[in-house]
């Protein structure tokens, strides 16, 4: 079904849809119209002579400089060459597609002045597979992310560069093939599409709807954990996490609770008084980051649904407006917060595999999870693995959001540096899908070794992994194991697997 740009809610979800799931997209008769009543009184204000920034004007520092009739019309093409100046390899082609619907909707809002026609293009270009190339770094996040977009900007007047069809080539050559019209840009058209955070929030929704999955896998890692280490689940009863109070932590529990049902190790004797915080901690620490994921979720929900531009038209008041609501910082900050609870959780997994691997820890199971140690060293060197992944993370998790250099004569004098922040917490994000992949496989090897029968959750998991990795008899590369097991993470499978047993997780 497609998703009805302007009268429909963009959630986290139906970004997903349209970005990773090739649904449609819609221009609505109700959002046209308000793409036209705005563009009637944008042409309105250029009869009159009205100063509009960036529309009648120059941009930043030079939005002093008035220009005349006939360099209205043309200054628009300029504006999108002169902010197509960014660097590096190109954006992913999902979270392009994120970024044109981040924008689409924005501007079937009727309050960012482009002829309909644009929009309708930009739908067009989403619909039939057009994906502007765009280089990945250069927007500071503040009057949107310009260099990125300038560049889809680009493809939409038929220049620049795009993929169509798994093909890299000329963006008129892209869309003469997806039988799409190019356009000249007339007054504000270019300014519209580009003079806003949409990048950042394109990328940050596809960002934040892996990491909720990355929380749920990592609470199924930790079960399987629990259960090859035979923990005391008393940390984990509801009313430890409800008196305290925190909604994060008593979803956490309850999930692991759900996950490690019927296993034999919930009977077994043996277990310690207290086990160390890499077990007895789970829920505090998963929960704090479900509490970040929420905010998150609200700040990346409320961008996608509201209007990230300059100016703002507003036809039914007769006005128009300049301010900064092409700011990132309420998405930077979303963002920082999702790379901080991903190294976080990370750092905890790891410790979880060191309690895995060490025998003075590991409650009875052989040293590295091989029967051979000596002679083999087992899962030693994954760990070493998860240990570098983990350095890069705690570098990457420094914020980007405290890092404004000032741009253009000091005119735009604080900027967010949003999209740096969402580029680092998609790193984040791999390299802990990467760390997680590495438990599950060290949870799966040292299940192996226990004479107990796991519950359906923790089964369901385990067989989960072992259909991309075999136990480890004897040493081998364990290279494409890990990389493999990434991927799995990253696809969502040890949590559908997982709930097809038990029931959906919180």
């Amino acid at each position: 079904m497609a998703f009805r740009a302007g009268e429909e809610r963009l959630t986290i979800e139906r970004v997903v849809d349209v970005a990773k799931g090739g649904e449609t997209v819609e221009i609505p008769a109700g959002s046209l119209r308000r793409i036209e009543a705005c563009r009637s009184f944008v042409e309105r204000k250029l009869e009159e002579k009205a100063v509009i920034y960036g529309v009648t004007t120059g941009i930043g520092e030079l939005a002093e400089v008035v220009l005349t009739k006939d360099q209205i019309q043309e200054f628009q093409r300029y504006l999108v060459y002169s902010h197509s100046a960014g660097y590096g390899d190109p954006v992913e082609p999902e979270d392009v597609r994120a970024a044109m619907l981040s924008r689409i909707q924005v501007l079937c809002k009727g309050h960012s002045g482009p002829r309909a026609v644009v929009v309708e293009t930009l739908a067009s270009m989403l619909n039939l597979g057009v994906v502007p190339v765009m280089c990945q770094k250069g927007s500071v996040g503040a009057s949107g992310d310009l260099s990125p977009m300038g560049q889809m900007a680009l493809v939409v007047m038929g220049e620049g560069e795009a993929f169509f069809q798994g093909r890299r080539m000329n963006g008129k050559e892209a869309m003469d093939q997806a039988g799409i019209p190019t356009l000249v840009l007339e007054a504000r058209d270019g300014l519209a599409m580009i003079n806003g955070s949409n990048v950042t929030a394109g990328m940050g929704a596809l960002e934040l709807n892996g990491t909720a999955r990355w929380i749920k896998t990592s609470e199924i890692a930790s079960a399987m954990t629990l259960d090859a280490l035979n923990a005391n689940m008393k940390a984990y009863d509801e009313r430890i996490h409800t008196v305290r109070g925190y909604a994060g932590a008593v979803s956490s529990a309850a999930n692991i609770r759900r996950v490690t049902a019927g296993g034999g190790f919930l009977e077994a004797g043996g277990k310690k008084v207290q086990d160390a915080y890499s077990l007895r901690s789970v829920p505090q620490i998963h929960g704090t980051a479900r509490e970040g994921t929420d905010f998150a979720r609200r700040m990346i929900e409320t961008e996608l649904n509201g209007v990230g531009d300059n100016p703002i038209f507003f036809p039914e008041d007769d006005v128009l407006l300049t301010g900064a609501n092409f700011q990132g910082a309420p998405l930077g900050l979303a963002l920082e917060t999702l790379g901080t609870s991903l190294t976080m959780m990370g750092v905890l997994s790891e410790r979880r595999v060191n309690r895995l691997l060490n025998p003075n820890l590991s409650m009875g199971l052989p040293a590295f999870l091989t029967e051979g140690a000596g002679m083999f060293s087992g899962m030693m060197l994954a760990q070493y693995t998860a240990g570098a992944l983990i350095c890069e993370n705690r570098i990457l998790a420094q914020p980007a959001i405290t890092g404004s250099i000032p741009a253009a004569a000091d005119q735009e004098d604080f900027v967010s540096m949003s999209m740096t922040t969402a580029i680092k917490t998609k790193q984040i994000l791999k390299n802990s899908e990467a760390i997680l992949g590495i438990e599950l496989m060290a949870a799966a090897q040292a299940l192996e070794f226990r004479s107990w029968a796991p519950g359906p959750g923790v089964k369901a998991a385990y067989d989960a992994v072992r259909r991309h990795t075999r136990r480890l008899r004897e040493d081998r590369p364990l290279y494409d194991d890990i990389n493999r097991m990434a991927d799995v993470v990253g696809s969502g499978e040890i949590v559908r697997a997982v709930e097809n047993a038990v029931g959906p997780l919180d």
